[in-house]
């Protein structure tokens, strides 16, 4: 069975890229990356990819007419990579409405909280601020509204009260290099699909186990 090609879209470090890119390593798993681009010619992640033998593109937004013609080359570039699925890790650009409705259903993100809490930038500070005791992340389909789209996947991480900014983003991180490459996973077997925006689940939900809790009772 053919591997699901995958594009990355990347601005910086490339850390769920990294996670991506080890998954991808094992001949059983059912995906593969194409493509890496990033809108930032210098993001760390960019050399990452060259190093693992990924091909890579640099586009540079600064110096696009506008964001509908860069959204356009990185729609030319995907689709000559012969990309079937969009994976956004830390891509720090708006896309166009345009792009996002091309790539309907074909883009999905991760997204540092438990959407739909926090969406948006300053996740942790707010959980914080607000005294949440479990927060996480969450991998969703794109729509065109940030931050929105069906959710395929999520995980919790506790908030200690020892927290700060830095520590919970270290915890939430660690979490979302497991959550993406499953849900990946769950996309590219077959086992997760989407209709509308509705999550079309094909025995996830027999692999649940237990509540989760924080504070944990005795």
């Amino acid at each position: 069975m053919a591997k699901l090609r995958v594009g990355v879209l990347i601005s910086g470090r490339g850390s769920n890229l990294a996670a991506l890119m080890e998954a991808a390593r094992h001949p059983d798993y059912p995906a593969e990356i194409a493509i890496v681009i990033s809108n930032r010619p210098g993001a760390a992640g960019l050399e990452k990819a060259r190093a693992a033998g990924i091909p890579i593109c640099a586009l540079d937004h600064k110096i696009a007419e506008s964001r509908e013609a860069f959204d356009r080359a990185m729609d030319e570039t995907l689709r000559q990579a012969g990309v079937d699925l969009i994976c956004m890790a830390g891509y720090m650009r708006v896309l166009s409405d345009a792009f996002v409705e091309t790539w309907h259903n074909r883009m999905i993100n991760i997204h540092p909280s438990l959407l739909p809490a926090y969406p948006g930038l300053n996740t942790h500070r707010r959980a914080l601020a607000d005294g949440v005791r479990i927060t996480g992340c969450t991998v969703h389909f794109v729509r065109k509204e940030v931050d929105t789209g069906p959710i395929i996947a999520q995980a919790a991480v506790p908030v200690l009260a020892t927290d700060d900014e830095e520590s919970l983003a270290a915890r939430v991180l660690a979490a979302e290099h497991v959550l993406y490459p499953f849900a990946l996973r769950l996309i590219a077997s077959g086992q997760v699909s989407v209709d509308g925006n509705r999550i079309i689940d094909r025995g996830l939900g027999s692999h649940a186990t237990s509540s989760l809790f924080s504070p944990r009772p005795e």
